[in-house]
This record gives C-alpha cells, structure tokens and sequence, in this order.
C-alpha cells in the first residue's frame, strides 16, 4: 500500500469513527453513561492511534535501518572487483554491482525486475552469454547447494577471460526458490601466473632431472633434501636411502673436512665453491668427483646450498695414460740415443773377453762366465730399450689366442718347474680367431705369466673366455705375495719395478702391446693373496 492511500485510508476510518460512535450515542438515555462513553470513545481513540503511530515509528525504523544496510551492500558490491549479482527466485534481477553492468555493457540501463533473457536484447555481443547464464542458473538451482565453475567470457577487444563463478541458491521455509546469489572473480591473471610458474616449475625440474651431473640440494646443516637420477647413477644410493643424511658422510674420510670447510667458509657466506673430491660409492668404489656447490637465495637469505658434481675418473684416468704416454715417450727418446751406442762396445767387449776365456787358466773361466753373462743381460736390456725405442708397424693377421698361449706354456714350463709353479690353462669354450701380431702377444703374455711365477707363487691359473661385447678375457691369477694397491697405479711406468734386478721396460712393453691392439689391460691384487690380471683384447681391430 502507497503512504496516499494509507493516508486516505486513516482519515476514513477516523471520519467514520468519530460520526458513527456519535450516531450510536443518540441511542443512549442516561446522560451519564453518554459521557463515560464519549471519553471511552476519546481514549480508544488515542489508543488506536498511539499504537498505530508506534507502529508507523518503528516501521520508520526498520525501513531506514534496512535502507542504511542496502547502502551500506550496494556500496560494499559496488567497490568490488568482482562481478556480482542477485536475483529472485524467478531469476529476475534485483541487484547487480557496477562492475558487473560495466562488463556487459550494461551500464545506464533499468535491469530491476528484468531477467536475463530480457537483458540479452540490449547488448549484441553478449547476448549469447547472458542467455546461457538461464542454463547454468537452473543447474545451480537443481543441486539446491553452493556451486562452482568456470566461465569464459570473451571481450570486444578479442581476449577472453576466465571468471571463477560461485552460485548460491536461497531457499523459503517452504522449498521455494527465494534468491540467487552470484559472484564471478576474474582469475585470468591468476591462472597466467599459475601457468607460468608451472611451466618454471617444469624446466627447472627437467634441468634437475635431466643435468648430466649429478645435482644435490642441502640444507643449512649440510643435510641432503633432495637429489636427481645421475646421483643415483653416479653414487649408487637412492634418493631414499640418502636423503637426510649429512653430504660429507659421502666422500673419503680425508676429504670430510675440507668439504664442511669448503661449506662453512664460502657457501653459508654467499660464496661459490669448486673442489675436487673423493667419493665412497655404494659398491665400496672410490670415484673422483669435482664438486661445484653455491648458496640457494630466498627473498635475499641464504636457505640452503645447491651443488654440482660431475665424475671425473675417466678424466683422471685419461690424465694418468696421458702422464704415462710421455713418459714412455721420453723413455723412447733416452733409448733412442744410447742404445745403439751401448750394443757396439757390448759387441766387442764379449768378443775379447770370449778369446781370454779361451787362452786363460780354468780358475779364471769362472769370472769370465760370469762377465758374459753379464754382458747378455745388458743386451737384453737393449733390446728392450730398442724396442721401447721404436715401435714396430704391426701387421695383423688372423690367429687363435689360445694357440699362442700354448706355445707361450711350452717356453715357460722350465721356469715353472725351477720356481716350482704349477701352471694351468683353462679355455672356457670356443674362441674365434682375432686379429693381432702373434709375437707380440707371446711377449706380452710371456711378460705377464712369467711376473706371476717370479712372485713366489704356487700356482697360476689362466682362463680365457669370449665376451658378448666382442673381446678375449684373458685372465691371470696367482697366488703369490701381491702388490700393494699405490704400486699398482704405477705399474708400466719405464724403469719402475720392485724386482731386484728388474728394470720395469718388461710391463712397460707389454702395455704398449696392449694398447697396440686396442685392448685394455687392468690389475687387481692383494698383499700375501695373490694378483689377478685382465686382458681384453678385441676380436676384430675395426
């Protein structure tokens, strides 16, 4: 009801009050009843009317409290960035923030009880979304609870944005629909900066992964967090059984301090640190390591340490061939210019000291011997030399290893038996034949047989196999007094040996050989158990 009509209303019913209350007294006879009841009359009629003023009062109340509040929401949806709006219950717009009317070109326009069907009409580009809002608004309704998706709604400059969208669906007591309530917050912005850091996210865990080198994240504690595959490739831990352990429990015991050092002193203070390592690997296998390791910064704070490290035995290795090749190289040269000069006056020497020994007394015969024989081992230091000197071209040529072996045990069999060594050959199937210089072979494996019977053993066993990546195994074991393991890395260096007279050119010959053919040649030993030697050689030097 207007306030015009509830006006003309209250003046009526007064009217009719004060005439028809007057009317009804003409009836009464006794004059003092007519005044009780004309001042009853009076005070119901300022009853009435004090109540209904109370009620106008409160009502007046209530409507500016609700009023207060309503400006109090339309403010409060007008200052939000996202798109709001309600409805009735027959999806009829009540409500709708500027932002909303602003997004679909709405802005000036009557929307009050209009739905959004109706709304479609005065806007062309978005006619098919507002349209569509029906549908999902008639979903939101079936569920009868608080839904949530995404819409994507273009823009006339040809962008489209992604709005998350809640519904919220008001019921009557009664199951009727009362109101819907709907907010779209535009997340585009959001999801870019979600895509872009997934994508980081992605790189920097591809680099992680993927890094040749192994690469370990620590802690401030110098604790494992985290580690990628080559780690595990390298170390032969899993990230599961290292992660939470101390770094440093990886390497050598005499490399533990300087890497808490390298740690302490340069990383935790903002420094880079590179130093070369040793590891002990999951097998019992030491591998030499270069570590690069450099602080994690966070919002300008050192949280943790990031650290490379890549293997560089094979390095190491390839540096120590490369030291032992110049080596032999200057060796080669030194033999070079004396050999040939110590064989000719060895030549003559021997000729006069054979002619005294024929014309001296037999006491003397003894001494000459012994000058004589001295004198062939000197040759024979020549022609080690000659030969480590200049190296002969090779012409390979198809021959059976074991073959060559056989001859070689023949040669060797009366050393043996003055050594007292038993010796064994065993050939684990058929062998094919290889290409190689069948002399050369008799010397190397002369050289290498012949060191095991020399080194107080019992027996020597050799075996000797086909490989399924295309090699002989030739393998030589005794059982005699070992070699210490710093020994072994300097075995095949010239003039190196640990035999009394030894001069070290018989290994250093017999790695030449070995390289010669494109094999490898490895020595395994303990001290007082004996030695093991390795030789591969391939089946076909192409």
């Amino acid at each position: 009801m207007s306030k015009k009509n509830f006006l003309y209303l209250y003046i009526v019913v007064s009217l009719l009050w004060i005439f028809g209350t007057d009317y009804l007294l003409n009836f009464v006879d006794s004059k003092s009843t007519m005044l009780f009841l004309q001042k009853l009359k009076g005070i119901l009629y300022v009853c009435f009317t004090s109540i209904l003023i109370y009620v106008l009062i409160v009502r007046k109340e209530e409507f500016e409290t609700v009023t207060e509040e309503k400006k109090q929401l339309q403010t409060l949806i007008n200052s939000m960035v996202d798109f709001v709006k309600f409805k009735d219950g027959d999806g009829r717009w009540l409500e709708v923030n500027e932002a909303g009317l602003k997004f679909f070109q709405l802005e000036g326009l009557v929307y009050r009880g209009k739905t959004d069907s109706e709304m479609a009409k005065f806007t062309d580009f978005y006619h098919d979304a507002l349209v569509r809002f029906e549908q999902s608004d008639e979903e939101a309704w079936k569920s009868g609870e608080i839904t949530r998706h995404l819409e994507y709604l273009p823009l006339p400059n040809g962008e489209t944005r992604t709005f998350d969208t809640i519904k919220v669906p008001n019921f009557n007591d009664d199951g009727s629909r009362h109101s819907l309530v709907i907010i779209g917050r535009d997340i585009t912005e959001h999801l870019m900066t979600e895509k872009d850091l997934s994508t980081t996210k992605q790189q920097y865990q591809s680099l992680f992964e993927n890094n040749p080198d192994m690469v370990y994240v620590l802690d401030l504690e110098g604790k494992v967090v985290n580690v990628n595959r080559q780690f595990e490739k390298i170390t032969g831990y899993s990230a599961e059984e290292f992660i939470g352990k101390e770094i440093v429990s990886l390497v050598t015991d005499e490399f533990q301090e300087l890497l808490r050092d390298s740690l302490l002193s340069h990383v935790l203070q903002g420094k880079s640190s590179t130093k070369e390592t040793k590891i002990k690997k999951r097998d019992g296998s030491i591998s030499d390591i270069s570590c690069t390791t450099f602080p994690m910064m966070l919002d300008g704070e050192i949280v943790g340490v990031i650290g490379y490290g890549r293997d560089v035995t094979a390095i190491k290795e390839t540096e120590a061939m490369l030291r032992k090749a110049e080596k032999l190289s200057v060796a080669g040269e030194l033999a070079a210019s004396v050999a040939h000069e110590i064989r000719n006056p060895l030549t003559s020497i021997r000729g006069f000291i054979q002619l005294m020994k024929s014309d001296n007394k037999p006491s003397d015969k003894t001494f000459h011997q012994i000058v004589l024989d001295e004198i062939d081992r000197i040759n024979d230091i020549v022609s080690e030399l000659l030969l480590l000197a200049k190296p002969q071209e090779l012409a390979y040529e198809k021959a059976r290893v074991e073959s060559i072996m056989s001859s070689v045990f023949g040669l060797l069999e009366s050393q043996s038996n003055l050594y007292g060594v038993e010796t064994k050959l065993e050939v684990l199937g058929a062998l094919p034949e290889i290409d190689c210089e069948p002399n050369q072979l008799k010397q190397l494996f002369i050289n290498i047989i012949k060191n095991s019977i020399e080194a107080d053993s019992k027996k020597v066993n050799i075996t000797m196999n086909n490989t399924k990546d295309g090699f002989i195994r030739i393998k030589v074991n005794d059982d005699g007094c070992g070699i210490e393991k710093d020994r072994i890395k300097r075995l095949g260096e010239p003039f190196y040996s640990a035999k009394e007279k030894g001069t070290g050119l018989g290994l250093t010959v017999s790695y030449r050989i070995v390289q010669a053919h494109k094999g490898k040649i490895r020595y395994a030993s303990e001290v007082n158990e004996g030695t093991e030697v390795e030789i591969l050689l391939p089946i076909s030097i192409d």
